[in-house]
């Protein structure tokens, strides 16, 4: 891979990691916690929730998979940049 494809594909995997975090963040807000947590704050209603009590099970499993999705990219990212930092190294070690 070349020094500016790796480069290319370090910032593109920087902004879907970022952006996933964010999705992350605002789905486990959206949950209903033992104590009502923002999603009561929005429904008015403490003991119900604004979509539904089928739609907390779906959060959940959202919020799992997200997790696991952002973990994985975490993971791929820093594989990425060890590539970006290394290329440099190597160029310089083989003469040009």
């Amino acid at each position: 891979m070349s020094l500016l494809a790796v480069w290319w594909l370090s910032h593109v995997l920087n902004l879907i990691v970022i952006g996933t975090g964010l999705l992350l963040m605002l789905v486990v807000l959206i949950q209903r916690g033992k104590g009502g947590g923002l999603a009561g704050a929005f429904g008015g209603a403490g003991g119900s929730s604004p979509f539904g009590s089928r739609a907390a099970d779906a959060f959940v499993k959202i919020t799992l998979y997200l997790a696991a999705f952002w973990v994985l990219l975490i993971m791929i990212h820093v594989k990425v940049v060890k590539l970006d930092t290394a290329a440099p190294s190597v160029i310089s070690q083989s003469g040009g």
